[in-house]
């Protein structure tokens, strides 16, 4: 009697897997991502995050489709909390991290990321909470981001207790295996629907 064993088809890989949801991105109108984002952003105020000093969070790509930022940026702002947004070098593949201030001064560079021109310099290991961009994550927080590694370099620099927090217009990908992840996972994943706590 013939047997079969299970195929690997049903782990796809960091490749597939960021095809897959750049496409579902690529589908969402920018009124969805809109009110998506604002949904995100009103299920992060449900974070028990909020007596912490420095919140680090990255500026939307948009042409990328995104998660909009900007509403979190304002919750933060209304908290008097000290943002820090990153700088990507594309040669070291390491970022440097800002204090965002009303002197602050944005371009976008070459591939589409708002980033501070210059500024007051914040190290890693100053930063309580981080919001991390990713393409999909697992339930066991672990994520797949674009492949630069820009994240896993700058998280394995942060405190132990620093707080990770995912945002994803998505649920969680059960097709992403753990085991091939060497990355540091996630504390949370918010998506407009739910809180993910890991």
């Amino acid at each position: 009697m013939p047997y079969f064993t299970l195929q690997p088809n049903s782990v796809m890989t960091k490749k597939e897997l960021r095809e897959k949801y750049k496409n579902k991105r690529e589908l969402l109108s920018s009124s969805e991502i809109n009110d998506m984002s604002l949904a995100i952003s009103n299920n992060v105020l449900k974070l028990p995050i909020w007596n912490h000093n420095f919140y680090h969070i990255f500026l939307s790509i948009t042409t990328k489709k995104e998660v909009n930022t900007d509403f979190i940026l304002n919750i933060l702002a209304g908290k008097d909390k000290n943002i820090v947004i990153p700088k990507s070098n594309f040669k070291t593949l390491e970022m440097t991290h800002i204090l965002l201030t009303d002197s602050t001064k944005l371009k976008i560079n070459t591939y589409d990321i708002p980033e501070p021109v210059n500024g007051i310099e914040i190290t890693s290991d100053k930063i309580d909470v981080v919001f991390v961009p990713l393409l999909a994550y697992n339930k066991g927080g672990h994520r797949v981001g674009y492949g630069k590694g820009f994240y896993d370099r700058f998280l394995s620099h942060c405190k132990k207790d620093t707080i990770k927090i995912g945002l994803s217009f998505f649920d969680y990908e059960e097709k992403l295996n753990s085991h091939s992840i060497h990355d540091i996972p996630l504390n949370y994943c918010v998506t407009p629907n739910r809180v993910y706590r890991f």
